[in-house]
């Protein structure tokens, strides 16, 4: 490994074999005694291979991850998300040497401390101060390089009052709070760190995130897996998409975030209310806020529509109104439509959206999200009035005009 690569996979892979009971079972008790008996000869023989004993007639082949190949280096603070199975967890004990990979390599240099679930390494007799110095010795640790950080590990922790009580007794977030305070303070250059954080409150969450970040203001490298969008582009500068196993996508994290945020999501280009009915969303205008046009083959009865504009993180943070603007409820005869959106200021701040449609036709509810996704740019429409990291809901002032234009059959 050369330069300030500190960690490179290359080619790596995990295999796992799952048993599954045949759908077929045994009719007789001769049938089920030779059922059970070649399942001892079975596990008879992957013991003397020294292979993993799997339970089940039939044994698949589950590649966790495959051909995952990527580098890492010094200093990076790297988010790895995905969706649930997509492989995340079992990177992580990879490169943390907890399992061994079935195939490819992968290079690690410097002292890792990884905080992968509650209470690794701990022992439950032990108490809360004998954990910290076994901890430490299993990340390699000196007693003396612990001695120097005990008491700072305690503060963290908030567990002054139960450090003597064995750990069994711990709640959850004691748990949690005791290991992420010594795998974080005891100096590691590359600290890697699951989604155990979840399970701390609010106040908890925002320390570890601040003692990462300061982590990562020293030169270390940070991985950090979590379904916290917020958080992850908080702190990472980089990030790695699992998907299925495999890398689905690599660099800053912003464009990683959008990939993993849009995962599955596809535009739609209309909206089904109702039988022989439509609504949807047209081009965005130069306001970068779309129009909205709807065809009806039948009278309907529109008594509430409105424009829904979410954050990247699924956050909502405005609706356009349109039932004062449009009159409703109010029925409609057949035709195409088209509603003309005017903001007259705007408070939304730079960033990416995705807009939705709310409605409510004929007395039905119809809710759809992430229709179309638009972004404003510093230079869209007058003043942003605050950073980003300080969006919220907000009300916008606009204006719309409703025209009919001639009836024309709507696509689906």
């Amino acid at each position: 490994m050369t330069g300030d690569v500190v960690i490179r996979a290359e080619g790596l892979g995990k295999k796992y074999l799952i048993g599954h009971q045949s759908a077929e079972r045994p009719s007789t008790f001769r049938d089920a005694i030779v059922h059970s008996a070649r399942g001892w000869g079975r596990s008879a023989r992957d013991m003397i291979k020294g292979a993993a004993n799997v339970a089940g007639d039939e044994i698949e082949e589950f590649w966790a991850l495959k051909d995952v190949s990527f580098e890492i280096n010094r200093g990076d603070v790297v988010g790895i998300i995905g969706r649930n199975g997509a492989g995340k967890s079992t990177l992580l004990k990879v490169l943390s040497r907890i399992t061994e990979p079935s195939e490819g390599r992968v290079e690690i240099k410097g002292r890792i401390a990884s905080l992968l679930e509650v209470g690794t390494g701990f022992h439950p007799e032990l108490s809360g101060r004998e954990n910290i110095y076994l901890n430490g010795a299993i990340l390699g640790m000196s007693r003396d390089e612990i001695k120097r950080k005990f008491d700072e590990i305690v503060d963290f922790a908030e567990i002054e009052k139960f450090l003597d009580t064995p750990v069994k007794r711990y709640s959850s977030g004691m748990y949690v709070r005791l290991a992420f305070a010594v795998a974080a303070h005891l100096d590691p250059e590359i600290l890697i760190v699951d989604e155990v954080l979840a399970v701390g409150d609010a106040e908890f969450q925002k320390k570890c995130l601040g003692k990462m970040q300061d982590v990562a203001g020293h030169g270390r490298t940070v991985l950090f897996v979590s379904h916290n969008m917020t958080a992850i582009e908080r702190l990472c500068t980089s990030g790695l998409l699992l998907d299925k196993g495999s890398i689905g996508a690599a660099g800053p994290i912003g464009p990683i975030v959008d990939s993993y945020l849009s995962y599955g999501k596809q535009v739609k280009p209309s909206m089904s209310l109702s039988s022989g009915s439509a609504v949807g969303l047209t081009t965005i205008d130069q306001r970068n806020f779309p129009s909205i046009e709807f065809s009806l083959v039948r009278p309907h009865v529109v008594s509430d529509l409105s424009v829904l504009v979410y954050s990247k993180q699924g956050v909502r943070v405005a609706i356009l109104d349109l039932r004062d603007q449009l009159s409703l409820p109010h029925t409609f005869a057949p035709g195409s439509y088209r509603v003309e959106l005017d903001l007259r200021s705007n408070t939304l701040v730079e960033g990416s959206y995705d807009l939705g449609i709310y409605c409510v036709l004929d007395g039905q509810t119809y809710e759809e999200l992430n229709l179309f996704p638009i972004v404003i740019k510093a230079t869209s429409i007058g003043r942003l009035p605050y950073p980003a990291q300080h969006r919220g809901y907000v009300q916008l002032d606009f204006e719309a005009q409703l025209t009919q234009s001639e009836f024309r059959e709507p696509v689906n």
